[in-house]
């Protein structure tokens, strides 16, 4: 278990609550939501951590820590919040969030983000990837608001199943389509272009399809609100 702060690291030492598989290569961790924390659906937070070894009350050096930003994935924020990890096995923090068990800390600092959901209107949530974590957040504040929601989510591994059924059970239409379908996902995307405010999340040429579909439907891109993940 990490010891509760390091000597010299920046953010806040918030406690990992627990971490379960959300689908294939990823995990969610539930995280303890720090004092003055206020964050909504779409927002995004730096998370820090040192995933080797220290001695209790080392001086961490900057360079040591390993750095990664994490939107989001609970429609709302209590006692914990969550946020979703996709799992590089080369990667350098996410194999060692996916193995934690649950009582060690980490560091956050944010929330950030312009991008936000606050509960007032229908939503179209789009996702490529990990993008689901924020999407299916977003879809499910909405809904627990009493306004529609669909989901248009490609991906040839999904994950968060479980919610995206509960949501499909409660009326949401999902849309749960393969990478290389890209037809049916300008198709979804056109179906639902006037069905609520256009949310979007995913790395960069699937929010760019995502963006140019919405112009050819006749829609105005920069109406949505599109988060790149780089």
């Amino acid at each position: 278990m990490l010891p509760p702060n390091y000597f010299g690291m920046k953010g806040t030492p918030v406690s990992v609550e627990s971490v379960r598989e959300v689908g294939p290569g990823t995990v969610a961790l539930e995280l303890e939501t720090p004092a003055e924390f206020d964050a909504v659906p779409g927002q995004f937070v730096l998370l820090r951590a040192v995933p080797w070894d220290v001695d209790d009350n080392a001086e961490i050096d900057e360079d040591d820590v390993v750095k990664r930003h994490y939107t989001l994935s609970s429609p709302a924020v209590g006692e914990t919040f969550e946020i979703t990890v996709g799992i590089d096995p080369d990667g350098d923090l996410s194999p060692w969030l996916a193995g934690l068990e649950g009582g060690e800390t980490v560091h956050i600092d944010g929330p950030f983000g312009a991008i936000t959901y606050e509960r007032d209107e229908a939503v179209v949530a789009i996702a490529g990837g990990p993008g689901i974590g924020p999407a299916v957040a977003i879809a499910e504040a909405a809904h627990e608001s009493g306004h529609d929601a669909a989901v248009i989510y490609q991906d040839d591994e999904p994950a968060h199943r479980d919610r995206l059924e509960a949501l499909e059970d409660a009326g949401v239409d999902v849309v749960l389509l393969k990478e290389d379908n890209d037809d049916g996902l300008a198709d979804a995307i056109e179906t639902h272009l006037e069905d609520g405010q256009v949310y979007a999340f995913g790395f960069e040429a699937f929010v760019t399809f995502v963006a140019d579909t919405i112009e050819d439907a006749g829609g105005d891109p920069d109406e949505a609100l599109i988060e790149n993940f780089g």
